[in-house]
């Protein structure tokens, strides 16, 4: 995995040195998401900007990468990771392509040479490119099909600006950070989900997911190269169980593949086990060293803990049994509670954003430790969302609500908000829109139920918006530090498949995911298998709330903090700075309560004062 940047402009010379200092600027943001090598590719039109974390071909898979073919000139800078390597590679090498390195960089820049706009169709893999042709003066930039890896862009007057992340565009002179009322409404309302497109600053947009975007003198053009259908499903059960295995299986052993020390998280869940069972399984039938594995606790989990409907149990004993059933290596790490409040900052600068609060945090300090000892780690996100996991796919009150379902009542966001700030910016308009705007969009099936059409829609909704944000959360937390997470459950052969098939096997019997379950039954014992859903965890301990609590208490009280304009002071201190957090009432997902809602207003100013950003 890596970081890129870089500018386009038709109108002027790229290579002046105030532009090329800005290049490096705009690399050195990107420093963490690529500690291992950093390069920089300019013409006249265009420069290009990498910023590398060696996984594949270490030695020679260097960017930018180049290639020179009948006088025209190709370079090419990558971030991510292709999983379908040997297939295109001996494809191209049929069509006369002659390669010098076992990188997949070098095969995602021959494909593009072959394919040129269409090149997004032929990859299979988590990735965000940009590719220059010096003949056409064109570039083509292309993003994977669920936005696994992240770019952005921006118009700074006639130049075409992109980055990895946020905080890269802004380096480019004139580019600023600005915020407009679509802004705050997607902060206060959405936030830490995004409207896809769109990149939260004001000018600031995003490819989205499964996109081609195309750049030359003409102007710009967009297409999607893949879309999700819906279709029937025809076979059995049975036979769906074994296709199920035989896809995901597949999937997670082509994630496999790596030249530095790979590990997998490891919670004990139905997800991270399968995961966990599949790579022991392929490192134990090559011969290899036993698979090691992570799984994550808080200090003193097991005194403050609290069992609820979303967080059944701790997942220390179960991550512990799988990893005796499979002979792992496994390290549990424990996170000291009073670090959170500091970390909450470094989350929003990895982020750019304020996002999950102390979950962000945790899974920061998470991936900390497991950079000491691996550069790459395989992970169990977006199982959730296609398998129909959450709460909202089976609970009639939460599946039928008319809104997001992972946020069904906005009153617990606007309580504490500034009441004519939300009236002026229309912020309950702005949400439902949003939301029908998403429902409209939903590949249905003609001659559904309405309930299994409503299913349908929540699924929609989830993979486009819920699933998202996990990804976001998973690659700045990770990138940031140096870290490379992979994402089996979201090949999208896997999706495809899935997507089809209909609730009653996706939950045979009422239990849910049992069509998982089933597929991996000869993988994982019976308890494993059926262990009730438990999400990534967050701390209980009451010195966390406290230490929150009282800094939330002095910055709302500090006349200068730029949050004062956007909250409600009287209300936080009359609730949520008086009662303590309420645990019970979440305001986004199943975990983000009322702890979760002060940190997020802690990390909101945080971000206001880093960017320079007033309301």
């Amino acid at each position: 995995m890596c970081g890129i940047a870089g500018f386009c402009d038709y109108t002027r010379e790229n290579r002046t040195p105030e532009l090329l200092s800005a290049a490096e600027d705009m690399g050195r943001t990107l420093a963490r998401r690529g500690p291992d090598d950093h390069g920089t590719y300019a013409c006249g039109d265009c420069v290009l900007v990498h910023r590398r974390l060696a996984v594949i071909d270490p030695e020679r898979g260097g960017q930018p990468m180049t290639c020179r073919e009948n006088g025209t000139e190709w370079a090419l800078v990558y971030n991510g990771e292709l999983y379908n390597t040997p297939g295109l590679r001996q494809t191209l090498r049929e069509r006369g392509h002659i390669f010098e390195t076992t990188s997949d960089t070098e095969v995602v820049l021959h494909a593009c040479m072959e394919y040129g706009p269409e090149v997004g169709a032929h990859l299979e893999g988590i990735f965000a490119f940009a590719c220059w042709n010096s003949a056409r003066r064109e570039l083509i930039c292309c993003r994977d099909r669920f936005g696994v890896k992240p770019f952005f862009y921006a118009w700074q007057g006639s130049a075409f600006v992109f980055g990895s992340e946020l905080k890269a565009l802004f380096q480019y002179p004139g580019l600023t950070p600005r915020a407009d009322d679509q802004t705050w409404c997607e902060l206060l309302g959405l936030s830490p989900a995004r409207t896809a497109g769109q990149g939260t600053f004001a000018g600031i947009l995003e490819l989205e997911p499964a996109c081609t975007l195309v750049l030359n003198p003409s102007g710009l053009t967009r297409r999607f190269y893949w879309h999700l259908e819906s279709r029937p499903h025809a076979e059995s059960y049975e036979d769906t169980v074994q296709h199920l295995e035989a896809l995901l299986s597949s999937a997670i052993r082509r994630q496999l593949v790596s030249d530095v020390p790979l590990c997998t998280f490891l919670s004990g869940g139905l997800d991270s086990s399968v995961i966990t069972a599949v790579a022991a399984k392929a490192y134990r039938e090559a011969g290899m060293p036993p698979l090691e594995t992570y799984s994550f606790d808080y200090t003193d989990n097991e005194k403050y803990f609290h069992a609820s409907a979303f967080q059944p149990d701790s997942d220390g004993p179960w991550a512990k049994r799988v990893s005796d059933v499979w002979g792992t290596r496994h390290t549990v790490l424990t996170c000291p509670v009073a670090s959170l409040p500091e970390l909450l900052e470094q989350a929003v600068e990895a982020r750019d954003l304020p996002g999950m609060a102390d979950v962000d945090a945790s899974l920061l300090w998470y991936c900390r430790q497991v950079v000491e000892s691996h550069v790459v780690a395989v992970s169990g996100e977006c199982s959730d969302e296609i398998f129909g996991g959450y709460p909202w796919f089976f609970r009639p009150d939460m599946l039928q609500a008319d809104t997001f379902p992972w946020c069904p009542v906005l009153a617990h966001r606007t309580e504490v908000l500034n009441p004519e700030l939300v009236k002026r910016i229309g912020l309950e308009d702005y949400v439902a829109a949003r939301y029908r705007a998403s429902v409209a969009a939903t590949p249905c099936l003609e001659g559904e139920d309405e309930t299994e059409r409503r299913r349908r829609e929540v699924g929609w909704l989830s993979i486009q918006w819920f699933m998202s944000s996990l990804l976001e959360r998973k690659d700045r937390m990770s990138m940031y530090s140096g870290l490379e997470v992979r994402v089996p459950f979201c090949d999208h052969h896997l999706v495809e498949y899935v997507w089809n098939i209909p609730w009653t096997m996706k939950s045979r019997d009422g239990v849910r995911k049992e069509v998982l379950r089933d597929a991996y039954r000869d993988y994982l014992p019976a308890d494993v298998l059926h262990r009730p859903k438990s999400p990534f965890p967050k701390t209980h301990h009451p010195i966390y709330e406290a230490l929150i609590r009282a800094k939330l208490k002095q910055t709302i009280r500090d006349p200068n903090a730029p949050i004062q304009g956007i909250v409600n002071r009287k209300a936080l201190e009359e609730g949520l700075l008086r009662s303590g957090g309420d645990y019970g009432k979440p305001w986004f997902g199943q975990l983000m309560a009322g702890p979760q809602m002060m940190a997020y207003l802690l990390q909101l100013n945080s971000w206001m004062l880093r960017f320079g950003v007033e309301a």
